[in-house]
């Protein structure tokens, strides 16, 4: 039994999938209870029951973009571990950088396959749950305090251009992200002459810059819903043609 087989072993599935299947009993129970809290106030059926259909049909084709990470990650962390991590907590960005990170920390190259051991596994799953569990500790602790403080300066708020300290966190941290791929494809660039990672970037950069312009400028508020996977997928594609034909 190779790496791969024992990271997509039945126990394994037996694990992730007795854990989803809490999370899907829990998310029934609270929908159940917020459809019979929305009745309780006075809510129309024939409205409530539009907005689930509604909001079921906008999160059927964005969560693409969380399957195509499963699929990425399963070629070298198997199937059970992304497709518990994506289904949870994780988020696709922090997964896949976190991963690569975790490998290469212990002598890997990368995410390959062809060089991963249990111990290797072992080491990437964890580093990839401690790093991500902190926001729900931060969560539970401290967001009752900050909720607080955030309804009592609401009037502030709604007279200033910008959002709040969150919105301006996020945006750090996320523009600080994108500048760490960067850097990483431009060393690549430079030390193996290796421009695909840039050429990729460039046209998912494109791409959503294309879904901003529609949503923004034209007010096609729904196309939020499909920007991460569509950019995804013209990405991967563009991918697999400059490692064709470059």
């Amino acid at each position: 039994m190779n790496i791969i087989e024992q990271l997509n072993s039945a126990p394994l599935y037996l694990i992730c999938g007795f854990i989803i299947l809490c999370v899907i009993v829990l998310s029934v129970i609270f929908m159940l209870r917020a459809y019979r809290a929305g009745l309780a106030i006075g809510m129309d059926k024939i409205v409530l029951k539009r907005t689930i259909t509604s909001s079921a049909t906008f999160t059927v084709l964005p969560s693409i973009s969380i399957l195509l990470g499963v699929i990425a990650l399963s070629g070298s962390l198997g199937t059970p571990l992304p497709w518990l991590r994506l289904s949870v907590i994780g988020a696709l960005h922090y997964e896949t950088s976190v991963a690569d990170v975790a490998a290469r920390a212990i002598g890997l190259s990368g995410l390959n396959a062809s060089e991963m051991t249990l111990q290797a596994f072992s080491t990437i799953a964890l580093l990839m749950g401690v790093g991500i569990i902190w926001g729900t500790i931060c969560s539970v602790l401290f967001t009752k305090g900050y909720l607080n403080k955030i309804q009592s300066s609401g009037n502030k708020k709604k007279n200033s251009s910008f959002g709040g300290f969150g919105d301006m966190a996020m945006s750090a941290m996320f523009i600080g992200l994108i500048s760490a791929y960067i850097g990483s494809y431009m060393a690549t660039l430079t030390s193996k002459g290796n421009a695909i990672p840039l050429l990729v970037l460039a046209c998912s950069g494109l791409v959503m810059s294309i879904f901003m312009y529609f949503i923004d400028k034209k007010n096609m508020k729904w196309l939020e819903n499909f920007s991460v996977a569509g950019s995804m997928l013209v990405a991967m594609a563009c991918a697999v043609l400059f490692g064709l034909f470059l």
